[in-house]
């Protein structure tokens, strides 16, 4: 079933659609809201929405492309946005655009909510959107209104919000009271709002004229708001009713499957408690588009890392071109340091918060949700404090300094600055994961990739150009405490406009011995993850081998962009996998696994192979003194293309309960690390160490390959796409899965 509200802004259609929500999902059906988006409020008095500003454009524009890049229904939804805003086209282009794409996305949700057994609730629907496009051309008849009436879907019930004028117009001028001035740059002017008074009025007469019925609710405070709600919620169960015998939306018996309470991870008070139903009558509803759903999300993901990367590599090409192979090797010695501290502090909550959260609020523990968040950012950023300070004591007593006086200077205050951003970076990696925790997969990516190495990138040019600073390893590290510290304000704030409803308002509790069972391994397999891909460079900096620890760095700067399609792929293979695994769906769990592989292992191929062939020419562009890294790079690179073959397994162990195996196999991959490369400088010098790094990442994939056959019964996935071809190879339903999932 499909609702729509419409009314002027101001009338509370998103308030009253969120409210019924919640009301409909405590009753038992499932229920949600579409499209929604609440104008947000200041902080306070220095919060300018900038920040806001700047990632609401982005995510606009991302999140177009993601509709553009999907083939499923693209035709339809452009013909329907297109067709409306030419037949009534706003005045200004900014608007034209913004109706148009907010249409676009509209009808592809539209799409997919026909398909839906459940309740979809669309606070601003096509009615609004037709609206909106009156009021912004300023005069269009009632002829040209009724043809684009005609030419929308319809809802199956259709809500009219009826606000006095005055109380609209109270209501917008306490909103842009509120509101933050960059934001109000997405608002119209108070006169242009008030016109739309008239316009839903004159909307209203024409429905009633064609017969379609309309449900007027008043909403003008809490008392009329609640009479509403109660209005509303009679017309949707006499509305299913009449569809299936009221069937439709609701389980049998009353009692919700396990879809229903997922939905119900949605709501902002405690959800009612069902009894449980009996394994074998509830049948795990399965996702059969998961590969063409994670095909696409991957790439997109991967968009964003690719554009990072972009950013990141400017940002260390014009870093090494300015400072020279020394000064870059000091920069890249410490930034090694601080991430491997960083991401040991956050106790691994950058991961089981994945787990935690989505997991209370499906069973409608928000107390428990906002206990582990304040119980995650309180211990991570206390560690944070005591590993920067710890850290810069053991660096500066224990490293043997064989450097001039000048040279060791610069280490010292560059190690001190590096320790200062620990906390910062802990602060910013466990925020982005609030985000995803949230839902806002996409949004918990723009700030560490692109805001973080955008700004370094600017601070780093400014420096240069002004000649007030002497542009050397500690003001880069200067920089990245900067970029480091606003990145921890956009990542914060963007997690405040994705929590839940309720968080906030809710007292926390605390489930300590759980969180602290968890923290362990999954700190040992984040921490140890960073520590081996910077291995080489603290191996050769500890040695004094610093010029060419930033040699060593810049080649691995230039392999890593082959590893971007795994972990682009691992973004959002994570979630889908855990939700698979939990469901027992081992079938699906394999096939998803094995989507991920090739999408990570054809990204990495893709950009390996070009980059073999052009490393040389292009490190030559970072200075004279690079060039000696191209061998390191291509070793490298053979080594960053063997993981991507072997897909997300990482991922796969930490998503199914094996996070002490895949520590384990982390701790031993490390520690042939740390061995390979020492043995590897000491023979043969930085190119050894590149050596010692690509056989300690394909030694620990196939030892994580063959604990997976051997604990989840999961096949490889390049296997098993190879033995999917054949279909005798496994049973029949699998064997044919690969050739159905590219049609």
């Amino acid at each position: 079933m499909i609702i729509e509200f419409f009314g002027p802004p101001g009338s509370g259609k998103t308030t009253f659609a969120h409210a019924l929500a919640e009301q409909l999902r405590g009753k038992g059906y499932h229920a949600k809201v579409a499209l929604s988006y609440k104008p947000s409020t200041r902080v306070g008095s220095l919060d300018l929405g900038i920040v806001l500003f700047i990632t609401r454009i982005a995510s606009a524009i991302l999140s177009t492309l993601r509709i553009l890049l999907s083939l499923r229904g693209i035709a339809n939804d452009l013909s329907i946005s297109l067709s409306m805003v030419r037949l009534i086209t706003p005045k200004k282009r900014i608007w034209r655009a913004r109706i148009w794409r907010y249409i676009l996305h509209l009808s592809h949700c539209w799409s997919r909510a026909k398909q839906s057994p459940d309740i979809i609730i669309f606070d601003q629907g096509y009615v609004q959107a037709i609206g909106s496009l009156a009021i912004f051309n300023g005069r269009t008849d009632n002829d040209v209104l009724a043809t684009a009436l005609s030419l929308a879907p319809r809802a199956d019930l259709t809500i009219r919000l009826v606000v006095p004028s005055a109380v609209v117009e109270n209501r917008l001028r306490q909103r842009i009271k509120h509101q933050p001035p960059a934001e109000r740059a997405f608002e119209a002017d108070l006169n242009v709002n008030m016109l739309s008074v008239d316009v839903f009025e004159s909307i209203n007469d024409l429905l009633a004229t064609s017969g379609r019925k309309i449900i007027p609710v008043d909403n003008v405070d809490c008392q009329s708001k609640f009479k509403g709600i109660c209005t509303v919620e009679k017309q949707v169960i006499s509305a299913l009713s009449r569809m299936d015998g009221g069937l439709a939306g609701r389980d049998r018996k009353g009692v919700p499957d396990a879809h229903a309470m997922a939905l119900d991870s949605r709501v902002s008070r405690k959800a009612p408690v069902y009894p449980a139903a009996p394994p074998s009558a509830v049948k795990p509803r399965r996702n059969k588009d998961v590969g063409s759903r994670l095909a696409r999300a991957s790439v997109f993901a991967l968009l964003i890392y690719i554009g990072g990367a972009g950013l990141t590599s400017l940002a260390q090409l014009a870093i090494a071109r300015l400072i020279g192979p020394g000064n870059y090797g000091i920069y890249s010695y410490v930034l090694a340091w601080t991430s491997v501290l960083a991401y040991l502090a956050t106790l691994g909550f950058n991961v089981s918060l994945l787990r935690f959260v989505p997991a209370y609020r499906a069973n409608g523990r928000l107390d428990l949700a906002r206990g582990v968040i304040k119980f995650a950012l309180q211990k991570s950023l206390l560690a944070a404090t005591l590993f920067g300070m710890t850290g810069a004591a053991l660096v500066l007593f224990f490293s043997d300094h064989a450097q001039s006086d000048h040279m060791r200077s610069g280490l010292e205050i560059s190690i001190v600055l590096g320790m200062a951003a620990v906390p910062l970076i802990t602060a910013y990696a466990i925020g982005a994961t609030l985000i995803r925790a949230f839902g806002g997969v996409v949004s918990a990516l723009l700030p560490e990739r692109i805001v973080r190495d955008g700004l370094l990138l600017i601070l780093v040019a400014i420096m240069a150009k002004s000649a007030l600073w002497v542009v050397d390893a500690p003001a880069v590290m200067v920089a990245v405490l900067i970029s480091s510290a606003f990145t921890v304000g956009l990542v914060f704030i963007t997690a405040r406009k994705f929590e839940p409803p309720g968080l906030r308002q809710t007292q926390p509790s605390y489930a300590s011995r759980e969180w602290w069972f968890a923290a362990p391994p999954l700190m040992l397999i984040t921490g140890l993850d960073v520590f081996v891909s910077r291995a080489g460079v603290l191996v050769l900096g500890w040695t004094d081998h610093i010029r060419e620890a930033g040699i060593f760095a810049l080649a691995l700067n230039v392999a890593m962009l082959v590893g971007l399609s795994r972990i682009a792929v691992a973004t959002m293979f994570s979630p889908t996998a855990a939700d698979l695994y939990a469901r027992g769906d081992r079938q699906a769990l394999q096939q998803l696994f094995a989507r991920a592989t090739l999408l990570s292992a054809g990204g990495a191929i893709a950009v390996a192979i070009p980059m073999m062939l052009i490393v040389e020419p292009f490190l030559s562009y970072f200075g004279e003194g690079y060039i000696a890294g191209a061998p390191i790079a291509r070793v490298l690179i053979l080594g960053y293309v063997f993981v991507a073959l072997c897909g997300p397994q990482q991922n796969l162990l930490t998503m199914t309960g094996n996070e002490w195996a895949a520590a384990t196999t982390m701790i031993a991959g490390a520690a042939a690390n740390i061995i390979a490369c020492a043995v590897g400088v000491a023979i043969y010098g930085p190119i050894g160490a590149a050596v010692g790094v690509a056989l300690a990442l394909s030694i620990w994939s196939v030892a994580m390959a063959i604990y997976i056959g051997k604990r989840l019964k999961i096949l490889p996935g390049l296997v098993f796409a190879l033995l999917s071809i054949r279909p005798s190879a496994i049973d029949a339903q699998q064997g044919n899965w690969f050739l159905r999932a590219g049609k």
